[in-house]
């Protein structure tokens, strides 16, 4: 299932590949600011500052029940831990799920970062800590060993570690090349490699990669080739999806072995910001396929189709089906192009913005 968000307060249910509509939640508190889903549970965020958690099942019809809102109202009552450690002040921005604890964590713009146990029945904040000087607006967590990422408009990217035996987190690492604001954060693991991607206001990606002897991570370099800001990033295999206020999408392949990245195409079917991107694998004898979901500030929430050809890989076919708010549109194939497509209205509406702070 692919879940999707807005201001409409009314989080839509399509079924993969086809993404025929499966059915909606009403979310009553507001418009959506992040959407989780791991297994059968779906976590959302409203615009009240509180977390929900729901349980689903697909079969014939969609069906959710409302399992609990975090902070539970109990909470309230509870004279171990203050209401400023359980509630968060501010729009609850970004969520990431650590599969092995089943600990869900939560960023905010009131510069906090909160974890939550979420599969005994209690659902209590375990841990919560300042962890940047302004908004956070994205959180990445290793499956593999537990390390934390989170970014923020304080323009740098932090790495943090949990305490052996404790609900505490320790910070580890802080990483920062340049002061614009970090909205975007992706993890990619081949083998025993890692890379750490962020996207920036400035419309670079910068790159990290793992150093196996000491485990920090040293800077490889940046991506550059979106005009505006760097909205979102999804990594899969050696690829890298960057979605971006230009309103277009980039595929970048990282080679093999090293740290060089080439962008591979842009898809450029948005006329407005791409806000949200997720991507999963298709496999096939020769070719190696991906499904890309991309949703916009345009209302439209589309899905790519991109198919890597093994011996021509910047020749690649694309096709993509697009979904208003109400409807399905046509299904359109393109072979893509390496010059993006702006809305004029943004673009206009961009450059007046620079020129006012000018």
């Amino acid at each position: 299932m692919v879940f999707t968000g807005s201001s409409s307060t009314r989080i839509r249910v399509w079924r993969q590949p086809d993404c025929v509509e499966r059915g909606f939640i009403k979310a009553r508190h507001g418009e959506v600011r992040a959407i989780l889903a791991h297994d059968n549970m779906l976590f959302t965020t409203n615009k009240d500052c509180k977390i929900r958690i729901w349980n689903f099942t697909v079969s014939d019809n969609f069906r959710t029940k409302k399992v609990t809102t975090l902070p539970r109202r109990s909470s309230f009552l509870s004279f171990s831990k203050s209401n400023t450690q359980q509630q968060h002040r501010d729009c609850v921005s970004c969520m990431a799920f650590y599969h092995a604890e089943g600990l869900l964590y939560t960023g905010s713009f009131d510069k906090t970062v909160k974890a939550w146990r979420v599969l005994d029945k209690r659902c209590t904040c375990v841990d919560s800590f300042v962890a940047h000087e302004s908004n956070v607006n994205a959180i990445v967590v290793n499956q593999d060993d537990g390390f934390v990422f989170t970014c923020s408009s304080d323009g740098s990217v932090k790495i943090w570690r949990r305490v052996y035996r404790e609900n505490s987190h320790t910070l580890t690492m802080t990483l920062k090349f340049q002061q614009s604001s970090v909205n975007a954060l992706a993890l990619s693991s081949f083998f025993d490699n890692y890379f750490l991607y962020s996207g920036s206001s400035d419309g670079s990606i910068n790159f990290w990669e793992k150093d196996k002897m000491s485990g920090g991570f040293n800077h490889g370099g940046f991506l550059q080739g979106h005009c505006f800001a760097v909205l979102c990033l999804v990594a899969i295999e050696k690829l890298i999806f960057s979605g971006s206020e230009d309103t277009t999408i980039r595929v970048w392949r990282r080679a093999e072995g090293g740290c060089y990245h080439e962008c591979l195409a842009v898809l450029d079917g948005h006329r407005g910001p791409v806000r949200c991107l997720a991507a999963s694998l298709e496999m096939e004898k020769v070719v190696m396929g991906f499904l890309v979901y991309s949703s916009s500030l345009d209302q439209t929430f589309k899905v790519w189709r991109v198919k890597v050809m093994p011996d021509q890989e910047k020749t690649m076919c694309l096709d993509y089906s697009d979904y208003h708010s109400n409807s399905k549109t046509t299904t359109t194939k393109m072979d893509y192009e390496m010059s993006p497509v702006l809305s004029p209205s943004w673009v206009e509406k961009k450059m007046k913005a620079s020129n006012y702070f000018q």
